[in-house]
This record gives C-alpha cells, structure tokens and sequence, in this order.
C-alpha cells in the first residue's frame, strides 16, 4: 500500500506541469488567462514558481489549494524518466495530455489508501488491495497507454469501493445521520452542526458558517468548502478530507484536523 507521502506533490522533482498542462481564466481564483498547455508567465526556467511565496496576494489562490497527489514528480521522473519537456519539446504534447490521467489516477490511490488505513475497512480490505494494485499498475503504464485510458470507468468501479467504505466507517456512528450528497449549501447556517457521519460527498459549502460543527466521521469526498469558516470545526476522522480542501476554507487554531494533515499557513 503506497503512503499517503508519495502521493503529495514533490515540487523540486517535477517539471512545473500544473503551471503549463491546466488552463485557467481572469477570476477570483487567478489573476490572469491562460490557455491549457502554455506555461504560465510566472513559471521560472527552473521549473519553479516565481510568486510562490506571495500567489494569494497577487490573485493566483487557485494556485494554492490545487493538488496534483503526486503526478507531476511521477510524469516526470517515472513516465518519462526525467526528459524536461523544455529540452526534448518532441515529448511536450503527450506529457501534457498524460499529466491529467496520472492525476487523476494518483487521487484516485490517495482516497484508496485511506479508505485500505480505517479500523472498519476490514471486510473489503482484500478488495481495495487488489484495487490499490491495479490502479498502481496503470500509473506504471506507457505514455501510449496512459493517454488512452478510459479514467471515468475506472474511477466508477472504485468509487463503488470508497462508498463502500464509508458506509462501514459512518455505520459506527450511532443515530440518524444526515444525507446531504450533492446537496446545495452555499452560504448555509450550520454553525454548531450535528453532522457526525454526514454523507456530505460533493456537497457545495462554498461559504457555509460550519463554525464548531462536528464532522468526525462525516464524509467529505469532493466537498467545495471554498471560503467555508471552519474555525472551531471538528474534522477528527472525517473520511476523505484534503489538503486542499482546507487550504480553500477559512479555519484557525481552533480547527481540530486528522494527524494527517495540517493547518494552512494563511489561517
């Protein structure tokens, strides 16, 4: 089973491709418009970010909370056994259109690996080995290969074995718990929530007051908690919560997170 740790962008090992592969437009989220395969003009030579300490006052947040679950360093050192595609461009446009298959797929681990670590996970934990496996040995693929893989079908029957999961884990949690998947909660008043073992999975919460809720054990998978005040909030054990997610949110000290992660920089 690959550690979380592997699965987390190692920017020094990478060969800026979240600053070139993506396109992004004028907005609160970035500064500028920039079509998908150009390098950003803030991208050094060195492949590094010129703005990196100063992207949120500058107008690139998107920047921030984006998360490539290891891609970029596996594109570069391992599909394409560290070929810059700066000084072999024959190689740009098949690495381009592989970094967001391996993406995908490396997210697609981060949340099987999760899902192999919890206690209650025990009766389909042969299943998300195989599955752990199986999505591995497509990320070691050819370039021919991975830019042909069929990633919506794959991610379907592993999402089946996440939802599986999590219906295990929130089963511990005694009482009713609240369904709210997909549910529209932008701006919601949902400060001091009972939502322990909550199915929030792609829930909008872009701007919801979940000050002081309790989420452990709630699942979060895909949630938007983009500007969320998540100050005093409780997500011990909450299934499926990313980096990347709280960096989107607004928390503080206060936030109880899992040993996992950690409290952004900008809090």
């Amino acid at each position: 089973m690959p550690a979380l740790s592997s699965l987390r962008a190692d920017c020094e090992n990478c060969f800026g491709l979240c600053c070139v592969v993506p396109a992004f437009a004028a907005s609160a989220d970035f500064a500028i418009t920039k079509p998908a395969g150009q390098a950003c003009p803030n991208l050094r030579e060195d492949s590094r970010c010129g703005i990196h300490d100063k992207l949120r006052k500058t107008g690139f947040t998107g920047c921030t909370v984006y998360d490539c679950f290891g891609a970029g360093q596996k594109v570069s050192q391992v599909t394409f056994d560290g070929e810059d595609w700066r000084k072999s461009p024959k190689t740009a446009k098949t690495m381009f259109a592989v970094f967001p298959v391996m993406r995908d797929l490396q997210e697609l681990l981060y949340y099987l690996t999760e899902a192999a670590s919890l206690p209650t996970s025990a009766p389909i934990r042969d299943d998300l080995a195989e599955m752990i496996d199986r999505t591995e040995r497509m990320t070691l693929d050819t370039p021919g290969v991975l830019r042909k893989l069929d990633v919506h079908s794959h991610r379907g029957a592993v999402n089946g074995l996440l939802l599986r999961a999590s219906e295990l884990a929130r089963a511990a949690v005694p009482g009713k718990k609240k369904d709210r998947r997909g549910a529209d909660l932008i701006g919601a008043k949902l400060k001091g929530s009972n939502l322990r073992g909550a199915l929030l999975r792609g829930a909008y919460l872009i701007g919801a007051d979940l000050r002081g809720a309790d989420l452990r054990q709630a699942d979060v998978t895909g949630a938007d908690l983009r500007d969320a005040d998540i100050r005093g909030a409780d997500f011990r054990d909450a299934l499926f919560l990313l980096q990347s997610q709280l960096d989107a949110a607004k928390g503080d000290a206060t936030t109880k997170l899992p040993d996992s992660l950690s409290h952004p920089a900008h809090w």
